[in-house]
């Protein structure tokens, strides 16, 4: 197995992939488009982080390619249908930077309500200004939390531990954990909230939803953050909110367009404004976070090639079926029409092939049976299956 990463993935990563026996190529930086289809011929499993992006292009340029590992939550930089079309799972990293991205929310809430950040500039400017002016405990306050996912969870339950309320709210509906109150509408979050915090995911639906009526409903004085998504937010907006004192502190951690490296410039509305925290991107750069990341998409990397194991795949059926010792096993992706199963075994039985363990699940329009036999399955049923018109990608697994 050929593997290419970019954009400095963890060690760790590298580690467990040599330990499989994989042969691991990596990049400290992103791959354009041209430069991806270049390299991207004889790979199996490709690694990314957020700014690589895999397009149909890219995926039409791979025909050795098994899986896509997103070193990170989002995978709106992969292009998920093409990718399942061709046969590509695609893993990320759900759970693993919760905690930082949790705790850059809570430094920033806490050393905006402060006014921390403009404190440091005046001192470093040389001014002394020890002043209780505008700046206070969060103890009391309230947290809007919009979008109530894992990081959205998470930041709920330590703000109730350093004495905030908590409002939230989510499109779909989420258990309040603590004392955390569900607000009817987004308006009623605005209206009621000292802090207002973004926590949405990458779907497209998502763009822009949060501008000009928003930052106008919010409470007079408040607190903005955004570690979510770049495009959610009009920052033109969040500007002239900040600027006329409707806003007294924002901070930001992703932007629409963000540099594709380190040490190149970066634009923004936002620059220049005192109260306003900018980070590039790091809401998950911690080396826990990049740690527990290398490891867990390896790991999802290696349990697929060796055991055909898509158990949280973003875009294909979650199974992940025991594998019995010394078993031959046919991993079939396959489009999802009826029948498929059926026929698979019928060419099987037919073949006097036993099938000792068996596991179908569909998702949308593909399906996915791994099945295991002790021995019999020729290249001749092989090639049957593979020439199957419903089949996507079959894999032979020894």
């Amino acid at each position: 197995m050929r593997v290419l990463l970019l954009e400095q993935i963890h060690p760790d990563a590298v580690e467990v992939l040599q330990s499989a026996g994989f042969e691991v190529v990596s990049a400290d930086r992103a791959y354009d488009e041209d430069e991806l289809i270049a390299a991207i011929g004889d790979v199996n499993l490709l690694g990314i982080r957020s700014k690589t992006h895999v397009t149909d292009k890219v995926l039409a340029a791979a025909p050795n390619l098994i899986a896509i590992g997103a070193f990170c939550i989002g995978t709106n930089q992969i292009d998920l249908l093409s990718a399942t079309a061709h046969g590509v799972t695609v893993f990320n990293a759900p759970f693993s930077n919760t905690r930082s991205v949790v705790e850059l929310a809570i430094a920033e809430l806490i050393s905006l309500t402060r006014r921390l950040s403009e404190k440091n500039t005046l001192m470093h400017a040389g001014v002394w200004d020890k002043s209780a002016d505008g700046a206070h405990e969060v103890r009391g306050r309230t947290l809007g939390i919009v979008g109530y996912g894992n990081i959205g969870t998470q930041l709920s339950v330590l703000a109730e531990n350093l004495g905030m309320r908590v409002l939230f709210y989510d499109a779909t509906d989420k258990l309040a954990l603590g004392n955390a109150r569900r607000a009817a509408s987004l308006k009623e979050l605005l209206h009621d909230s000292d802090v207002v915090t973004l926590h949405v995911d990458g779907r497209p639906e998502n763009k822009n939803i949060f501008g000009e009526a928003e930052f106008a409903a919010m409470r007079e004085g408040s607190i903005f953050l955004n570690l979510s998504r770049g495009f959610v937010v009009d920052y033109a907006a969040l500007r002239r909110h900040v600027e006329t004192g409707h806003i007294v502190g924002a901070a930001v951690d992703v932007f629409p367009v963000e540099p594709k490296g380190r040490g190149d410039e970066f634009v923004s509305e936002l620059r220049g404004l005192p109260n306003v925290i900018l980070t590039p991107h790091i809401g998950g750069s911690t080396e826990e976070a990049q740690q527990d990341i290398g490891q867990f998409v390896a790991n999802k990397f290696r349990d697929f090639v060796v055991e055909g194991s898509t158990a949280l795949s973003v875009n294909l059926p979650g199974l992940d079926l025991p594998r019995r010792e010394g078993s031959l096993r046919l991993v079939h992706l396959h489009r999802n029409v009826p029948g498929v199963l059926a026929r698979i075994n019928g060419l099987l039985a037919d073949n006097h092939v036993n099938v000792e363990a068996q596991l179908l699940g569909t998702r949308g329009e593909v399906g996915y049976v791994v099945t295991d036999s002790a021995g019999g399955v020729t290249q001749q049923i092989v090639d049957e299956i593979r020439a199957m018109p419903e089949t996507i990608k079959l894999r032979v697994v020894f």
